[in-house]
């Protein structure tokens, strides 16, 4: 299962951790981790075009870390959840979200 952990403070994104794999089919051919690593990664790249206002961090856990708040980050960044919130809709065996005070 994916497990994506949303942090936020005062109702802005500070965090977001995601890990694990969908296990909806094998590895190649799972369309859910497909689905998840497409909107994720263009997320990032579209954020790292306008400006460096993310970290990324990726080992085993990719964690995005908000270090500027600005109304293009905001919005892609809440973009990004929602759809992720639509394949997790569909696919509720697979992913799972979560919002915490800390992942």
């Amino acid at each position: 299962m994916i497990k994506v952990c949303i942090v936020k403070r005062n109702s802005s994104i500070e965090k977001i951790q995601i890990k694990g794999h969908a296990g909806y089919a094998e590895y190649g051919y799972d369309i859910v981790c497909s689905a998840v690593s497409s909107v994720v990664t263009t997320t990032i790249n579209a954020l790292y075009a306008f400006e460096e206002s993310i970290e990324v961090f990726d080992k085993e856990t990719l964690e995005i870390v908000v270090k500027k708040h600005d109304n293009i980050t905001d919005t892609l960044l809440e973009n990004m959840i929602a759809m992720l919130k639509g394949i997790e809709n569909q696919y509720k065996e697979n992913i799972r979200m979560e919002e915490k005070n800390e992942c």
